[in-house]
């Protein structure tokens, strides 16, 4: 190829990724408002607030360790070179050899991989929702960054084991979605339901978010930040196969919206609004997967199985008294798990050869092989991710305590741990015609639900 046109593809091709970039950087808005909407008023300055600290502080744990863990050279189980990441070219060609297939500037690919981990960790912060200290997000941030995602982004995309054996995770369905919910769902089990969540039968009290207008945006801002997510995955657009992958994602993101909506009403006899924005998310999720290996029509069934995969488990995992106020392990979860697995069914010869990872699926002639590598895959990360969370989390609460005191809770973490309202409004007092002020007396003075 001619230096010059080679020259522009690869700037062309860096430009978007860097969209790309800002797109899945951006999802933390998205989270923030869906976490936020999905959560009681008391707590929503706390629950905003922390996703701007958290995403900070995995960036710095991401830079320093992460990183080198992740995709640096090293062994078939951890990266162990390029910690620290300068940024230069020649660190990369040190270092980075599992990065090398594509020419884009390093720089770029590391702000992409660090949106990934970002994601990663904002999903696992469901499961801390509305009792977790402050604390704990500053402690665990850090941990899950250089303890937990590094491994199974080696094993899959840095070089691992999984890789050797063609594990099929084209964005990160298991990498960023499976090993967020499973972080989520230690951390449900360890801290417990909330202050009223459950009866003394067991049996399950509805603790509704404050503001679904905000959950409506959050998600909308997802759907359009995984077109970064996915169609970025490709690392250029000089191809058009972006283009693609971002057709086969939005139409599962539709087929999960439309059948969560339609089996909620369904069961419930009527249209479930939380419903429907978890059948989208969870199609996201599992399209992530499989989005650059599937048929156009395959997606709308990985999408609509997705969206009533989670609705369904939603409900189970709430009636056996895991309290988790987002659904994090249902929609990151179950439908991670679904999506890794979806590439051994559905993946195509001429997919399959176009993306140059693993063998056809099941439908396509491919027989269980493929399947059966995705099922190791999924094994592999479930083992590792709740062992480690577990054991992380259980030190942790023995130290240093994970749940806020039931006052605390009760009061709300806006003024527990920050001193001030999301909605300061709630500290108004008509009669003195003033704010008050919050910190300790304010726990013993306000309490609001």
């Amino acid at each position: 190829m001619n230096p010059e046109i080679s020259q522009l593809a690869t700037a062309i091709d860096a430009t978007w990724v860097m969209v790309s970039a800002i797109l899945v950087i951006f999802m933390q808005a998205g989270f923030a408002l869906l976490e936020t909407g999905s959560t009681r008023m008391k707590n929503a300055g706390h629950v905003a607030g922390k996703t701007v600290l958290t995403f900070g502080i995995c960036s710095l744990a991401f830079w320093a360790l992460g990183f080198g863990l992740t995709f640096g050279d090293g062994n078939s189980f951890i990266g162990l070179s390029g910690f620290f990441f300068d940024g230069t070219e020649e660190q990369a060609a040190a270092a980075f050899s599992s990065l090398s297939f594509s020419t884009i500037p390093v720089g770029i690919k590391f702000l992409f991989q660090l949106g990934f981990v970002g994601v990663s960790l904002a999903i696992a912060w469901g499961g801390f929702a509305e009792r977790a200290k402050l604390s704990v997000y500053f402690v665990f941030s850090v941990l899950f960054t250089i303890l937990i995602y590094p491994v199974v982004g080696h094993w899959v995309w840095g070089g691992g084991w999984l890789a050797a054996l063609g594990m099929q995770d084209f964005a990160g369905s298991t990498v960023v979605h499976l090993q967020g919910a499973l972080a989520a769902l230690a951390a449900t089990i360890l801290l417990k339901p909330r202050i009223g969540k459950y009866n003394k039968n067991g049996t399950s009290n509805l603790i509704p978010g404050h503001n679904q207008v905000y959950t409506v945006l959050g998600v909308i801002i997802l759907w359009i930040g995984w077109f970064g997510f996915n169609a970025g995955s490709t690392l250029g657009s000089t191809s058009g196969f972006f283009g693609y992958v971002a057709l086969t994602t939005n139409l599962a993101a539709a087929a999960g919206a439309v059948a969560a909506l339609a089996i909620s009403w369904i069961v419930m006899g009527k249209a479930d609004i939380p419903s429907m924005l978890n059948g989208v998310l969870a199609a996201l999720v599992a399209i992530t997967a499989s989005c650059a290996y599937v048929d156009p029509w395959a997606a709308v069934v990985i999408g609509a199985v997705s969206g009533i995969l989670t609705f369904y488990t939603s409900i189970y995992f709430d009636r056996r008294g895991i309290d988790d106020p987002v659904f994090a392990f249902s929609v990151h979860g179950i439908a991670g798990i679904w999506g890794t697995l979806s590439t051994g069914l559905f993946a195509t010869p001429e997919l399959v050869e176009k993306v140059a990872v693993g063998s056809p699926g099941l439908f396509y002639g491919g027989g269980l092989h493929q399947l059966g590598v995705q099922a190791l895959g999924l094994a592999g990360t479930i083992v590792y991710v709740l062992a480690v969370s577990f054991i992380v989390l259980g030190i942790m609460k023995a130290v240093m305590g994970l749940r806020v005191t039931e006052e605390e809770e009760v009061v709300g973490l806006d003024i527990s741990e920050h001193g001030g309202y999301g909605y300061p409004e709630l500290l108004h007092d008509s009669k003195k015609g003033h704010y008050e002020g919050g910190g300790a007396s304010a726990i013993s003075s306000h309490s609001v639900s």
